[in-house]
């Protein structure tokens, strides 16, 4: 046999493989944090399938796994939630990105790659990055290093949150509200607060994507900050759809059975996420952004993780 053959047989392989492992994910007994270790296993031994395009399927399933949430998020509960804490929702944005300005400067970092940094912590995490980067011209390098900043980071909170939230004996809705301002993305949001108990999970996914409607404006007062086009917004539409969701469910209560169908549906619709969004990350990639981006992306967390819990626990 060549050494093509071999290749081919190869590839074959590890796309069978990928495909088991990620039909394994939707199995009730794979948790979040396993799927996405399962994921950065398949990627570090090179077995994630070069010719598909995981980036973009992720996306895809992430964005319909939130709008099936929606379905199991009661409208009443949404709304208090959303406004009993839209203080913090405002205060911790506009805290991490004047914190990141003036961390970016302090470290001499790329301002534009700090900027994308700290719009993904203050926001939603890849979601935000996207939107911001085209507004404001970054170059792909520049987008791929924020990204994989706060990838590693989100992966680091899928772990810590839950353990640290069994620590602090927090209750599921302080938990949930926790999660959804101090971890980076909404995928991890969820993973976080679905280890946690589904009533963290409702709260987190509402005050998350509550918060992820700041990117309009933000990516807005990006662009004209860096002289961007406002014309290149790339917006998340799905979370129109989210709250569409919750109206019908509220709307035609009648069909209880089928909404909790597709939020089980959805929720392990989102294990799945994780584990491309592992398969997305490999040690290469962590260390080809060099300490800086990293250093900026923990300082900026931890600032506005122990802020929040503090606030959190003794304030609110």
């Amino acid at each position: 046999m060549n050494s093509s053959s071999t290749s081919q047989q190869d590839n074959k392989t590890h796309r069978i493989v990928f495909i088991c492992a990620g039909l394994l994910c939707l199995a009730p007994f794979i948790s979040s944090p396993m799927a996405l270790v399962l994921g950065f296993t398949l990627a570090s031994l090179g077995w994630v399938p070069v010719q598909w395009n995981i980036a973009a399927l992720t996306k895809k399933l992430l964005s319909y796994s939130i709008i099936g949430l929606g379905f199991g998020i009661n409208l009443n509960a949404a709304i208090e939630a959303s406004t009993h804490n839209f203080g913090l929702i405002v205060g911790s944005i506009f805290f991490t990105l004047s914190l990141g300005f003036v961390l970016t400067r302090a470290l001499k970092f790329d301002h534009v790659t700090g900027h994308l940094i700290a719009s993904g912590t203050a926001i939603c995490g890849g979601s935000a990055i996207a939107a911001v980067a085209p507004a404001i011209n970054a170059r792909n390098d520049q987008t791929a290093t924020a990204l994989a900043c706060v990838f590693v980071l989100n992966s680091v909170a899928l772990f810590l949150f839950p353990a640290l939230g069994h620590l602090l004996n927090m209750s599921q809705y302080d938990f949930g509200v926790w999660s959804a301002i101090a971890i980076h993305d909404t995928s991890s949001v969820v993973g976080a607060a679905s280890a946690y108990g589904d009533e963290a999970l409702k709260t987190a996914t509402t005050i998350k994507l509550a918060r992820a409607l700041w990117i309009i404006p933000i990516a807005l007062v990006s662009a004209m900050l860096f002289g961007g086009d406002k014309r290149k917004l790339n917006l998340p539409y799905f979370i129109g759809f989210y709250c569409l969701a919750i109206a019908v469910a509220h709307w035609l209560p009648q069909f209880n059975a089928v909404y909790d169908t597709l939020f089980m549906m959805s929720k392990r619709a989102l294990v799945l996420c994780l584990f491309l969004i592992g398969a997305g990350i490999t040690v290469q990639k962590m260390r080809a952004s060099g300490p800086k981006p990293l250093l900026l992306g923990v300082m900026l967390w931890a600032a506005i993780g122990i802020t929040s819990l503090v606030y959190i626990l003794y304030f609110q």
